[in-house]
């Protein structure tokens, strides 16, 4: 029999694509990856079993997504169409590494995965994978098989007793990792709905949380977070920590109809505490410290980068020189933002950096204002004189 590694979550589609490959002839071999989801492993490495997997290997690459995917997105600002993080987009390519590093280990013949054909995941697997191996067979059952809807999957699970969670009430398709949550399906398909609170997981609505704000301060060191109110932290209990906190407060929540990739709008909702509360940081740290032409070229940049991770390229060329431009720019972001946290809003109240642009001096209308004010009327003709006639 040939041998297939599989990306297993433990969800309905990959509990479903285990019995469905085993039908086919395959052994399954699972990987499940944990990128910080918080899910019980051992009750998903015992639903792989139950469905049919032979071996089910599960790998903690909390560590490696963080230091070689969050990180970089966040030094970029990447965030695709100005609401999603990219929470979902940014750990498929690290998967998909691993899958190609699995099946040499177990001299597979094939890799698969639980995407739709209509959605980015599937792009975002097989570009990367191909890009790593080529030769390696890519299976994506859910567009080989004849179901038409989750509905059906849920009755096929259940007809060959496969375990799964999911009910037909709360038909929500989520992935969950430490960066953020995606949310689609269900009702939320219909767009005069208002997203139901059952469909968030990390966040409290705004509309229960106290009348007190809470203020936190995150310190930068050449772009990556190290401490929260002046405590050290590492980068795993750093972001842990904030989305608990932005989460009690109902910040980082988008609700975002989006353009895929295979050219379709979908709707989706996110939760995305902390990486919401670390992007508004950073980026106010960088207007204090980035001179203007610098700044505006790197939202440029920032746009780019974030469609490139949404439509699977992340280990593409381009990729890989705009990350060395992002990390150039990163050299001056050190400093403190002080944030206020309120009714699911990230405010932020104050700045310091020892790098600095602000001259109080040059800005103020008050005392102590040392800006000539005189030479601004040749500056302005010599700024006009090109758009006269």
């Amino acid at each position: 029999m040939k041998k297939v590694v599989l990306a297993y979550s433990g969800g309905l589609d990959t509990s479903c694509a285990i019995f469905w490959l085993k039908q086919q002839g395959y052994t399954v071999i699972c990987l499940v990856a944990d990128l910080g989801q918080q899910e019980d492993f051992s009750a998903i490495e015992s639903r792989a079993y139950a469905a049919g997997a032979s071996k089910v290997y599960i790998k903690d690459l909390q560590d490696e997504f963080i230091r070689d995917f969050i990180i970089p997105a966040l030094k970029a600002n990447a965030i695709y169409e100005g609401k999603y993080l990219l929470s979902t987009a940014l750990g498929r390519p690290l998967i998909a590494k691993h899958l190609v590093a699995l099946a040499h280990r177990e001299k597979a013949q094939a890799v698969a995965h639980g995407c739709t054909g209509k959605g980015n995941d599937q792009v975002r697997f097989e570009v990367t994978i191909g890009i790593l191996d080529p030769k390696l067979d890519i299976i994506a059952p859910l567009r080989e098989w004849d179901f038409k809807s989750r509905q059906e999957e849920i009755d096929y699970a259940r007809s060959y007793n496969i375990p799964i969670e999911v009910t037909k009430k709360k038909p929500y398709s989520i992935d969950r990792n430490l960066w953020g949550v995606s949310i689609e399906a269900g009702i939320l398909e219909d767009l005069q709905q208002e997203p139901p609170e059952d469909a968030y997981l990390i966040t409290k609505s705004p509309s229960a949380i106290t009348t007190y704000p809470r203020y936190i301060e995150v310190y930068f060191e050449a772009g990556i977070p190290r401490k929260i109110d002046g405590r050290v932290y590492k980068l795993k209990n750093l972001i842990n920590y904030l989305n608990e906190v932005g989460g009690c407060y109902g910040v980082g929540r988008s609700d975002l109809v989006e353009n895929r990739l295979v050219g379709i709008k979908s709707r989706e909702i996110y939760e995305a505490p902390a990486a919401t509360i670390l992007y508004t940081a950073h980026r106010e740290l960088e207007s204090l410290v980035l001179d203007r032409e610098l700044m505006h070229f790197k939202e440029i940049i920032s746009l780019k980068y974030s469609e490139l991770i949404y439509y699977g390229l992340w280990y593409s060329p381009l990729r890989q020189a705009l990350e060395a431009f992002v990390e150039s720019t990163q050299k001056y972001v050190t400093g403190s933002v002080r944030l206020k946290l309120f009714k699911g809003n990230c405010t932020v109240v104050a700045r310091d950096s020892k790098y600095s642009l602000y001259k109080k001096e040059l800005s103020t209308y008050g005392k102590g204002d040392k800006f000539d004010q005189k030479l601004a009327e040749g500056f302005i003709k010599i700024w006009g004189m090109p758009y006269k006639r």
